[in-house]
């Protein structure tokens, strides 16, 4: 069976992930951020303290000490796509917090990439190392990222999303994320001590951010998209960080569920990074979406979409200028009968005789 098919034209997404605009989500914002940034020049004693409180926190759960979680802060959602920096690739990801526990209004929201194979960070000096070394100050922590920004809780929310990215080299990670009621402000008042102390929530994610760089056949993480909404106007360079999946001139809002109802459409895309070309110049590449129906002891074979083939035939010079290809399916859930299933996305080189595959679980209900 042929499933109706919508390509999704998404090139402007080759705009987003150039060095001019990724710089910009580096975070170097009001409160401080940035790699390595712990705040800077031009900050007050009061902003200092606040944002070295609010990196403790990160610090606390990197060495296993307890760490709050009054916001129910929970990872929800991560891609992976690759970058035009040599080597890097662009994590765009979801978290979000139960904004029915913490009072309506701003919150600190800081986020650091710790690689697994970094060394260890030096003990903390003695008193007696410090008088015998006053001039040697200590060096600050080294992170593949690290970042500092806000966001806004408002009532009706739940639970409320909140996204953010990091660029880095491939690799295995810790992401530490801390939300805290509250920024660092430039008010120099000594803080009430009868007040109530901030609420704050710590998580820590592992991720592993696979190497698109080497010349062989990959993938971005395959997206399933909610909606697809055009930017009428381009964003700033705060609005870039706080809304990562926006990408040139399209925002897309990831699906963080695998659950769906009948009524809706799976809408999927994935690009492909460095197939081969012929003699030519051209790529050759092959894209099916086949879809199973999950049984007990195993699974079957449920339909089909048209095959993608992306060739000199098919692709304009500007995709072929891109220098990734991409491949998109909205298929309608109507015709799917209630269950479990997995969606295969099979890339073919047919140039490199290479092919690879990409699953999505997911499950269909009557509503």
């Amino acid at each position: 069976m042929v499933i109706a098919r919508r390509a999704l034209v998404l090139a402007s997404i080759v705009a987003l992930l150039g060095s001019a605009t990724l710089a910009a989500q580096r975070g170097n914002t009001a409160q401080g951020g940035g790699r390595g940034g712990r705040g800077g020049g031009g900050l007050t004693e009061a902003q200092r303290k606040a944002i070295q409180a609010i990196t403790a926190l990160a610090d606390d759960a990197a060495a296993g000490r307890p760490a709050p979680n009054d916001m129910s802060l929970a990872w929800v959602h991560d891609d992976v796509l690759k970058v035009a920096q040599e080597g890097q690739a662009f994590v765009p990801f979801i978290v979000t917090i139960d904004p029915s526990k913490v009072a309506p209004g701003p919150v600190s929201v800081y986020w650091r990439v710790v690689s697994k194979n970094a060394p260890p960070a030096p003990p903390p000096s003695s008193d007696k190392d410090k008088k015998n070394d006053k001039k040697a100050p200590t060096p600050p922590p080294s992170f593949a990222y690290e970042a500092l920004t806000s966001a806004t809780v408002a009532a009706g929310q739940q639970p409320m999303r909140i996204s953010r990215s990091f660029t880095t080299l491939s690799g295995n990670y810790d992401v530490y994320v801390v939300v805290k009621e509250g920024l660092p402000t430039g008010d120099n008042k000594k803080p009430d001590k009868n007040a109530p102390a901030p609420k704050a929530s710590v998580i820590r994610q592992p991720i592993t951010v696979p190497d698109l760089w080497n010349g062989e056949l990959n993938t971005s993480s395959v997206i399933i998209a909610e909606k697809l909404e055009p930017l009428p106007a381009p964003l700033s360079a705060q609005e870039k960080i706080n809304r990562p999946y926006a990408l040139g001139g399209i925002e897309i809002i990831p699906y963080t569920r695998t659950k769906f109802v009948k009524k809706e459409e799976l809408d999927a895309f994935i690009l492909i990074y460095n197939a081969k070309t012929d003699a030519a110049s051209q790529p050759d590449v092959k894209v099916e979406f086949n879809f199973y129906s999950k049984q007990a002891g195993g699974e079957k074979f449920f339909n089909s979409t048209l095959p993608a083939n992306l060739n000199g035939q098919t692709l304009s010079a500007q995709d072929l200028a891109a220098g990734q290809l991409q491949a998109g399916q909205a298929v309608p859930l109507a015709s799917f009968p209630e269950g479990d299933y997995r969606l295969e996305i099979k890339v073919t080189d047919n140039v490199a005789k290479k092919e690879l595959k990409r699953d999505v679980n997911f499950s269909v209900t009557g509503s």
